[in-house]
């Protein structure tokens, strides 16, 4: 009679529940046709799909959607009825910022003042407008916080630009102000912007578009004739216009070109000169780089060249340099975990023993690739304790219940992830240590494995070492090492760098999978593995794809010299990179890393390689140094350019 009972009962909930699944995914398909129609700007569509879309958990980005493709004609108080209903949440604040803009551009500084408080994020444009407000309020005065945002080598919004002509007008942004800016955008690359700002300088600074276009033609014959008007600041700007854009191609090619005329110049464009040139060679890895900083003493440095003027010195052995560029860097700068360590390392070098370990000692407790250098160095190992916080089945369900938890959970399911981490950027903000280990935890169990490791990497005190370095897919990551012959813990640590661990994400180059492999890759290692039956759509098959960027890494690491930080460099950058950083004398594994000249994958190794020792540690793998893992990177073998030929490269 129970039994009965309970197949009856059972029976009833299966009706009850089986409509709804495919009520739940009807749903979910129109949210991703709303969302496709709001792309297109389909406003009919939208509105029409909106209306089957009330209660759904992504509701607010259906509504914001549709305010957002007639904002122009909104009413101020629809929209605030929609920043009531939805407060504190991603769609609302971003739509409160494009309704300021639009406010900004007709004027409305009364409806504007009383929103801009609430306004989040660091927005340009949105910033601009604010000062208008302020003028209107305030008068010229509010035009002082624009000025700043004048120095910047990147385009400015049209927000801004009322304001900058208000500045020249006044004589506020000198002529000084508006050349340091050409300085920018050329040192950024920004061809366009700087020869916009240099054309329309006063007339002793100016630079016409016909001598900007015989620079372009060739920039290093150009500085080598040196038909400039050295006596006026445009002609010398135009000399370091083209001494940059020449540099920016080859440094020791234009070397002597520069030498000859520099003498041109008075001393703090000479010196400015000298650091660009410098630096340009740093980053192409010229040994003579260290004594071309040499020569721009004196000179002010940004926070690029400086962090150069380190790496090429370390490049050269120069202890003495690599000691002095740090000293001469500000404060806030000098902290980073890089300069510290290789300050105590300069320090060692010239006998300052003690002062060198008080810097390791400080540095080890540091869980990144410098601190676990910094224990190395002082005989120590990074012993990382964990304190896991078991939360109970209560508390993940209360957090779980969260609208904004639940609305994180969807759009990963769906996914937009750009939109699911901007939800769970809200839910974790402030959290202390515990609630962060409770959504870390909850976030691993729903299989979202990117926000669990970033969740758990957040707390400052307590931490969960399991989370931040979780395993998953350990199967088939164990089964690729095994049958590749590589390391376990280098291909977690690849993984945890390259995808935390999402298994179908793909990149906006085109990359795909938890070893985000590029297509071509795939093939080219179905074509090594004999694989006919391999097809396109299996790239982010897991066990695959784990597999084939086992075989790809462990290919160019039996290449490279058995250096992993080289196969890293190589797996990110690509293996003809990787190997063209490889000039000049053997070098010291962590020194190569930290000259890498590509900031992403100078940052990609390090954290790849520090990943590695944690991972090996949860393994239990034998503990090998990180020191010996980086080992010193012999110049580029003869049959380097063999095999690169061979592997399509």
């Amino acid at each position: 009679m129970h039994r009965t009972l309970a197949a009856a009962a059972l029976n009833l909930v299966l009706l009850l529940c089986f409509p709804a699944a495919p009520a739940a995914a009807q749903a979910d398909a129109d949210f991703l046709a709303a969302r496709a129609a709001y792309d297109r700007g389909d406003r009919l569509r939208l509105d029409a799909l909106a209306g089957r879309l009330a209660g759904h958990i992504l509701q607010p980005y259906v509504e914001s959607w549709q305010l957002k493709l007639r904002l122009d004609s909104a009413g101020d108080d629809e929209v605030r009825r929609f920043l009531a209903r939805w407060p504190k949440t991603p769609p609302a604040d971003r739509l409160r910022v494009e309704w300021l803009k639009v406010l900004g551009k007709r004027a409305q500084w009364a409806t504007f003042a009383a929103e801009y408080p609430a306004a989040t994020g660091d927005d340009p444009e949105l910033t601009c407008y604010a000062i208008q407000y302020r003028r209107q309020q305030d008068g010229d005065g509010a035009l002082a916080a624009a000025k700043p945002l004048w120095f910047t080598g990147q385009s400015t919004p049209d927000a801004c630009e009322p304001l900058f002509a208000v500045l020249i007008a006044s004589g506020e942004l000198t002529a000084e102000d508006r050349r340091a800016r050409f300085r920018l955008a050329t040192e950024a690359g920004n061809v366009r912007l700087a020869q916009t700002i240099a054309m329309h300088l006063p007339p002793a600074d100016r630079i016409a578009a016909r001598d900007f276009a015989q620079v372009e033609l060739n920039p290093a014959s150009a500085l080598a004739r040196g038909d400039f008007r050295w006596k006026q600041p445009g002609g010398r700007e135009l000399a370091l216009y083209a001494l940059e854009r020449a540099a920016r191609n080859d440094a020791a090619l234009v070397r002597p070109a520069w030498d000859l005329q520099r003498g041109h110049l008075p001393d703090a464009d000479r010196l400015y000169g000298n650091a660009r040139i410098a630096y340009h060679a740093a980053r192409q890895l010229n040994p003579q780089a260290a004594q071309w900083f040499r020569e721009a003493d004196g000179a002010v440095l940004s926070d690029v060249l400086r962090a150069w003027r380190v790496r090429a010195a370390l490049r050269a052995g120069a202890w003495s340099d690599v000691l002095a560029a740090i000293d001469a860097m500000p404060p806030s700068e000098a902290q980073d975990a890089a300069w510290r360590y290789w300050k105590a390392r300069a320090l060692s070098a010239a006998g300052r023993t003690d002062d060198a370990n008080a810097i390791y000692t400080a540095l080890a407790g540091d869980f990144g690739f410098y601190g676990l250098l910094a224990a190395e160095a002082l005989g120590k190992r990074v012993e990382p304790a964990s304190a896991p916080l078991e939360p109970d089945a209560d508390a993940l369900a209360a957090f779980g219940a969260r609208d904004a938890v639940r609305r994180a959970v969807k759009l990963a399911q769906l996914d937009m992830r750009t939109e699911s981490q901007r939800e769970w950027v809200y839910v974790v903000r402030g959290m202390p240590d515990e609630g962060l280990l409770l959504a870390a935890d909850y976030a691993r169990r729903q299989g979202l494995y990117d926000r669990a490791i970033n969740t758990a990497e957040r707390t400052t005190a307590r931490h969960d070492f399991g989370l931040r370095y979780l395993m998953p897919f350990r199967e088939q990551f164990a089964a690729a090492a095994r049958e590749n012959e590589v390391d376990e813990a280098l291909l977690f640590g690849i993984a945890r760098q390259e995808s935390r661990f999402v298994p179908d994400i793909a990149s906006a180059a085109g990359a795909v999978g938890l070893m985000q492999l590029m297509p071509p890759t795939a093939r080219w290692v179905a074509k090594q593995q004999n694989r006919a039956d391999y097809r396109p759509s299996q790239i982010s098959d897991v066990g695959l794809n784990t597999r084939f960027g086992a075989f790809y890494f462990k290919y160019w690491l039996e290449r490279l010299d058995r250096l992993p930080a080289l196969a890293a460099a190589a797996y990110n950058a690509g293996p003809g990179r990787a190997q063209a950083w490889r000039n000049g004398a053997p070098l010291e594994g962590a020194i190569w890393v930290e000259t890498i000249p590509f900031n992403e994958t100078r940052d990609y190794v390090k954290k790849v390689l520090a990943n590695t020792m944690f991972y090996a540690r949860a393994l239990q793998q034998s503990y090998v140094p990180l020191a010996v893992r980086l080992g010193t990177v012999p110049p580029r073998a003869n049959g380097a350019a063999a095999a690169l030929a061979a592997a399509g490269n």
